[in-house]
């Protein structure tokens, strides 16, 4: 009822109920983006493209920055332009054969070009050089790379991202949506309700970042 008699005095306010709608999603998108975090920031897209234009300038300018390249190829991956990205990296691959990160990368872009199989064998290397670079993250990846030609494989994968991620409410809610994914809804709904106690276990400081995963956690667990 608070609710209708806030959007009432809106429309009152702004004298068009349209505008008190836009006003209303406005303040509401606010209020996410302060608190919770589930809506995705409108300026980041912005900021990327500002970034990918000044390092392209800076190649233009010093084209053998290694650091730079792949930089920017971390980028095009956001972007999904894995050619690009792919490309960039293979240009820099006689600088960063220590690099777990580079190899995480070079196989993100290149399980982006369908080519999965070969892309594995980069992700299992850069797990080889650090067994937790990102945080496990490329478990993750390849468990989503196999989930639908290779379902327990992914399953295997999934099973080790869980146990370096066993303390984040991200990564039991990007389980649970995996599980889901798959079909199944037991061990989906295990993973959205392990998402929620760990937040509800954070301190304070730390559940900032976490409560986007928990709402979502909570609504996933809801409809699954």
């Amino acid at each position: 009822m608070s609710k209708f008699m806030f959007f009432i005095l809106l429309s009152w306010l702004t004298g068009n109920p349209f505008i008190a709608i836009i006003v209303l999603l406005a303040i509401i998108y606010f209020v996410d983006r302060r608190f919770v975090g589930v809506f995705p920031s409108i300026s980041k897209p912005f900021k990327r493209h500002r970034s990918i234009f000044k390092l392209r300038q800076q190649l233009s300018l010093s084209p053998h920055d290694v650091s730079a390249k792949r930089e920017l190829a971390r980028l095009l991956l956001e972007r999904k332009r894995y050619k690009e990205a792919h490309d960039l990296l293979e240009e820099v691959r006689d600088y960063s054969e220590d690099s777990a990160e580079y190899w995480d990368d070079l196989g993100t872009a290149t399980i982006g070009l369908k080519r999965v199989k070969e892309g594995e064998a980069m992700k299992l290397h850069a797990l080889k050089l650090n067994e937790r670079v990102r945080y496990g993250q490329p478990y993750l990846t390849l468990a989503l790379a196999f989930r639908e030609q290779d379902p327990e494989h992914a399953l295997a994968y999934a099973a080790k991202y869980g146990e370096i991620q066993s303390s984040s409410s991200e990564a039991c809610f990007l389980l649970g949506s995996l599980y889901r994914s798959l079909g199944r809804k037991e061990e989906a709904q295990r993973a959205f309700q392990e998402s929620i106690a760990i937040y509800r276990s954070l301190p304070k400081f730390k559940k900032r970042h976490e409560r986007k995963w928990a709402v979502r956690s909570y609504f996933s667990f809801l409809f699954t």
